[in-house]
């Protein structure tokens, strides 16, 4: 019976430290937003966070001697996915955190795949909707208006940036279908898209943000507190986070390597207590349980499924993608096997 269990306990051992220190990366991440956006614009935080990520994962590459795409019809489609997955979601929750705790946008972030969902079998048709679908959407709809409170009534700073991070939440649900049905079956490496990816968005910022918030600060203005934070949500939560999410998907499966989904909140909850000394209202828990149930609803993660014919594979809107942790999920999320390295029946 021992060594029945040992190939087991072997394997969550492989892979169970690297699945810890994703959420605790992605997690983090709405904390060190905290602290930037105290002397930084949202603007300048997303093009610094964006540059810092794209240069990380620029020499990832290079030390692994893969390449950037080169067809202008990936580009073009990567540009719309950097728009709606990277510049304005990650600004969305630099705007939303000026007020409202970063417990409650990560919470907020953890919405996505309820987002992602309805876009993608409405609008981008690479899902089907299914009754357990449906079901989990419903649960879903109902925490999010718990989280909001909306009996107490609406309005307010507050309320305006639960709505912003929602909305940066919504972007990810536009951007997660729209990579999946264009871009997904592009022969190019998870890396390699991700990379793109950030250049572009790192291009588009350095347009829109001295337009709209002027000329960013440089580096040596910054205090170190802050320069830290940057850095680590570029270098930690873009780059090596990226890493360690493919390691999680070829060592344990793309299903398992999703269910970080679940944990993030629970880190940015107990960051934002322990290093800000926030505090939740007794509905916002609540409700992120009710939102988190209704999607492992529709994830089928809980409750009878039928069994799904040998040969065929049952869509996932979710997945890996719906990490979405903080903005940061790399859109290796949505490639192919092949792109990701792992065996094709893991994914």
């Amino acid at each position: 019976m021992t060594a029945e269990l040992t190939p087991d306990r072997t394997a969550l051992r492989s892979w169970l430290p690297g699945f810890l220190a994703l959420a605790a990366i992605w997690g983090s991440s709405f904390l060190f937003i905290k602290i930037s956006i105290e002397e930084l614009h949202p603007l300048h935080l997303t093009l610094y966070r964006v540059g810092a990520g794209a240069v990380t994962l620029l020499l990832v590459l290079a030390v692994l001697r893969d390449r950037l795409p080169t067809e202008p019809r990936v580009w073009a489609h990567l540009t719309v996915v950097a728009a709606f997955g990277v510049a304005v979601p990650f600004t969305l929750f630099g705007y939303g955190e000026q007020r409202v705790e970063s417990m409650l946008a990560g919470i907020w972030n953890a919405t996505t795949p309820l987002v992602v969902l309805p876009l993608a079998v409405l609008v981008f048709r690479t899902e089907r909707l299914t009754a357990r679908r449906a079901t989990g959407m419903a649960l879903g709809f109902a925490g999010v208006l718990v989280v909001l409170g909306v009996w107490q009534g609406v309005g307010g700073a507050h309320f305006t940036g639960q709505l912003m991070c929602l909305g940066a939440a919504a972007c990810y649900g536009v951007a997660i279908p729209y990579q999946k049905k264009f871009i997904a079956g592009s022969a190019h490496s998870g890396l390699s898209l991700s990379a793109a990816q950030l250049l572009i968005a790192t291009a588009q910022l350095a347009v829109v943000a001295p337009l709209v918030a002027g000329a960013p600060p440089t580096p040596t203005g910054l205090s170190a507190e802050v320069l830290a934070s940057v850095l680590a949500l570029g270098a930690l939560g873009t780059g090596l986070a990226f890493v360690i999410n493919l390691r999680n998907i070829r060592i344990a499966g793309a299903s398992t390597a999703s269910t970080v989904t679940y944990l993030v909140p629970v880190f940015a909850v107990l960051i934002g207590a322990l290093a800000l000394d926030e505090r939740l209202t007794w509905h916002q828990p609540v409700g992120a349980l009710i939102v988190l149930f209704g999607v492992a609803v529709s994830q089928g993660l809980i409750g009878r499924r039928r069994p799904t014919p040998a040969g065929v594979t049952e869509p996932s809107t979710a997945g890996v993608e719906a990490a979405a942790s903080a903005g940061v999920v790399p859109p290796a999320a949505s490639a192919p096997p092949a792109a990701l390295g792992a065996p094709a029946a893991r994914c």
